[in-house]
C-alpha cells in the first residue's frame, strides 16, 4: 500500500475540528481532489455512515465509496474506501491537544491500486500528486477552522 501523511497546527479547540473534519456539507470548502459529493448523510458523519465522493487527482476522476468505521469525537476518525477496479483506500484523521494551545491534525492516507506492476508506477505518478493536494487540502482546513473565530 502507499502512504501519504500529513500533520497541521489549528488554533481552535479539538471539538471545533473533528465538528469540521466531519460534516460533509464542510468537505468541498477543504479538500482539493474532491470534485463532487454525490452521497452523504445529513449532519456529521458517526460509524457506519457512508458517502461517495467523486475525486480527481492527477487529471483522473473517479468515485469512491467511504465507509466511517471510527467516529470517536473529538480525537478520531476513521475511514476506509472501495473506488474503480479495486481500488482501496484507508484514511485516518488524528486530533490532538497542544496545551491549550489549538491542536495538531495528523491525517494519515494509505491506498491500493490495482494492475500490479503497472499500477505501481501510476501510483507513484498520484502519490507525487496526492502529497501536494494533501498540503493544500490542509491549509485550507486550517484557513476555513481558523477563519470561523471559533476559539
Amino acid at each position: 500500500m502507499s502512504k501519504l501523511e500529513r500533520e497541521i497546527h489549528i488554533d481552535a479547540p479539538p471539538e471545533d475540528v473533528y465538528d469540521t473534519l466531519t460534516d460533509p456539507d464542510c468537505l468541498g470548502e477543504w479538500v482539493t481532489v474532491q470534485d463532487e459529493l454525490e452521497e452523504a448523510p445529513s449532519g456529521n458523519v458517526e460509524a457506519g455512515d457512508t458517502l461517495v465522493q467523486r475525486m480527481k487527482v492527477a487529471g483522473q476522476k473517479f468515485r469512491i465509496k467511504w465507509h466511517v468505521d471510527e467516529a470517536d469525537r473529538p480525537e478520531r476518525v476513521v475511514w476506509t474506501g472501495k473506488g474503480p477496479m479495486g481500488t482501496k483506500a484507508r484514511a485516518e484523521y488524528e486530533i490532538t491537544t497542544n496545551g491549550g494551545d489549538g491542536c495538531t491534525f495528523h491525517y494519515l492516507n494509505e491506498y491500493e491500486l490495482p494492475g500490479g506492476p503497472v499500477g505501481k508506477l501510476a501510483g507513484r505518478a498520484i502519490s507525487g500528486a496526492s502529497g501536494g493536494e494533501a498540503d493544500r487540502s490542509l491549509k485550507r482546513l486550517k484557513k476555513l477552522i481558523e477563519s470561523n473565530g471559533s476559539s
